[in-house]
């Protein structure tokens, strides 16, 4: 039987939404082989592939004082900090002689947006605690010229105190980009490129905000810090499809969500409540990472790929079954401690980062502040 009547089978069995369909030793057999990119001596989250197929990556300041923020993958694996040396000198003891406001401070995202350029997204709040004032940002980096082209800087009223801004999408057309807050009051963020003006919207919503009575478990049991807290993140994964729907969800939750990014540029970005433009769309468990491919990466419109780090696995669901789609497992391999982030090359090759957050300081007392982590790489199953 061929995988795609085997994964049909599956839908057909009656599985729920938010579950992940097991398949058999058969068509585990045709799952797509996982193979190692790059390896790291600190914890990566994000990872991009520009239209040439560039590679980049960037490391948090989460457990410790990370030597490089943003860096690019090199075809032996090692990297080079980008755009250079000096947006990567910030530091945690840093003076008043380096600014936050022009130096990367702790990045959490990097995206290529195919049209030249990589984006950069600051949180600036190390160990995901307080902001460091000045620090929170969105960049831009001109592929040609390797050098920064814009700084969006985001004041209080946009990163408020508590919030930890987490990942960006750009609308078709360039004019917009959408980010996910992920702090302690979650919320969607919406920037008009040209302006450089921004607005939060949804902000305190319950599609933003952690769901309630949900817990994350790794390595069968209950993840919590040493000193007993839950993992509470708010809106975390993220991704537009092609159709113009802006997919998210909170990490510390089971329950899908989307909008029509027409209904954030227009209402949400002029102040108007969008709260009734979000439709729930079934489940897809807890989650990171969100991507949708489109034909420049010759990808599919309609298939949401999902970061499992409850299951170390990537998997996908069919956004054209409605919100009852079922989930099923693309890649399961005990490597993938905890898959974060997706990237898409032109020739289709989906990559994603361990990020490994179960084994970090953040979870484990007797943990080294740095630790390995990896870039891996697969190519989509047909």
């Amino acid at each position: 039987m061929k995988l795609k009547s085997v994964i049909a089978a599956f839908a057909l069995a009656g599985l729920g939404a938010g579950m992940t369909a097991a398949l058999p030793a058969s068509a585990a057999a045709a799952a797509p082989a996982l193979q190692q990119v790059a390896k790291f001596g600190h914890q990566v989250t994000g990872v991009t592939v520009s239209e040439t197929g560039r590679i980049f990556v960037n490391f948090p300041r989460w457990t410790e004082d990370a030597p490089v923020s943003v860096a690019e993958v090199m075809k032996d694996g090692s990297i080079k900090p980008y755009p250079d040396a000096g947006w990567n000198a910030w530091r945690n003891a840093s003076g008043d002689e380096i600014s936050p406001a022009d130096h990367f401070v702790c990045v959490q995202s990097v995206v290529a947006d195919g049209h030249g350029s990589v984006w950069v997204l600051d949180p600036a709040a190390p160990a995901t605690q307080a902001l460091v004032p000045g620090g929170p940002k969105l960049v831009r980096i001109d592929l040609a010229t390797n050098k920064v082209a814009k700084v969006y800087a985001f004041d209080q009223s946009v990163a408020i105190p508590g919030s930890y801004l987490n990942d960006v999408r750009f609308s078709s057309d360039g004019k917009f980009a959408f980010m996910t807050d992920s702090g302690q009051r979650g919320a969607l963020v919406v920037l008009e490129l040209a302006s450089g003006k921004a607005k939060r919207v949804l902000d305190g919503h319950s599609s933003t905000q952690i769901e309630k009575g949900v817990q994350v478990h790794t390595d069968g049991k209950e993840l919590h810090y040493p000193d007993g807290r839950k993992v509470q993140f708010s809106a975390d994964s993220i991704a537009l499809a092609p159709d113009g729907w802006l997919y998210w969800k909170p990490l510390t939750g089971h329950k899908l969500y989307r909008i029509q990014a027409s209904a954030l540029e227009s209402k949400g970005f002029a102040g108007q409540d969008v709260a009734g433009d979000v439709q729930p769309f079934g489940e897809v468990g807890i989650s990171d990472g969100f991507w949708i491919g489109d034909k420049a990466t010759k990808g599919n419109g309609n298939l949401l790929y999902v970061t499992s780090p409850e299951t170390n696995a990537v998997s996908v669901r069919d956004l054209s079954q409605g919100p009852s789609g079922a989930l099923r497992t693309v890649v399961q391999d005990a490597r993938l401690r905890w898959p974060d982030t997706f990237g898409q090359g032109p020739d289709g090759t989906i990559y994603v980062t361990t990020s490994h957050i179960q084994d970090s300081a953040f979870f484990k007392k007797d943990a080294p502040p740095s630790l390995p982590t990896q870039l891996w790489k697969f190519k989509p199953a047909e």
